[in-house]
Order: structure tokens, then sequence, then C-alpha cells
């Protein structure tokens, strides 16, 4: 089952309505509960960095019977050191974006915590593509 949203740059009003919609569908199909909340986890992150960062993006996720597989892109300024963004704490966000309660720096740390595999790919002044699988199996 394949699912599509579109994502509008500094629309925080919707941030995290794609991962609530893909959170009602897992649990439809009976998906672990741990697993839910790792791969919403991961989802928000990455709607909110869209939201956060881009100009506009789009998520696409794949529901398998044994995994989930998701891809966000966005059109927006990139990611010029991806390494340095994976850091803990580091955050290019706007003061405005601060003072929303956004932009802590943990969005991407999160992401890979939560996701069994993740590629991030980033061309600055273009966008970024971030692309996660996580299986329906508890981790071991």
């Amino acid at each position: 089952m394949e699912l599509k949203f579109h994502i509008m740059g500094g629309d925080f009003s919707n941030a995290g309505s794609a991962s609530s919609e893909i959170k009602r569908v897992l649990k439809q199909i009976n998906v672990p509960s741990d697993i839910i909340k790792s791969i919403v986890v991961a989802l928000y992150e990455a709607e909110v960095n869209i939201v956060a960062h881009a100009y506009e993006g789009d998520m696409v996720v794949d529901v398998q019977p044994d995994r989930l597989i998701a891809v966000l892109s966005d059109k927006g300024p990139g990611i010029p050191d991806i390494e340095l963004a994976m850091q803990e704490g580091y955050s290019t966000a706007s003061p405005k974006v601060r003072e929303m309660g956004f932009g802590a720096g943990m969005g991407l740390p999160n992401i890979q915590k939560n996701t069994d595999i993740l590629n991030i790919s980033s061309t600055p002044g273009e966008g970024t593509k971030v692309s996660f699988t996580v299986f329906f199996k508890p981790k071991s």
C-alpha cells in the first residue's frame, strides 16, 4: 500500500498530520505498537524538517507486509554538511522556528535512532531526500 502526502514549508498548523495518518493506518493493520511509535517519531521529525526548512516537499510511504519504506524529498536550501547535521543539537532553524518550539537539532538524530536503514542525500540550493526503512519486527 502506498500513501502520498504533499507538505508545505512553513505550514506549522498542519505539521504532523501526514505522520498521524500513517499511524492510523499502521494501527489498522496491527503493526506492533513499539514499531508504530518508532515509525511515527521518524516520520514526524522528517515532516517537520520539511515544514521548518524547505519550501515544499513530498512524503511517499510504502507499507509492505514486513516493513515500511518512507521517502521524503523537498525543494529547499539543502544540507551543506550532512555529517554535521546528524549531530544532536546542531540546527540551522531560524529564530522564528525556534520560538515556535521547533529546531532543537534533534530531527535527523531522532530519525536515525528510530529506523533500521537511513539514507540522506542533499544538494545545497536544491533540496534534500531522506529515505528510511523500519522492519515490523522487534529490534534485537
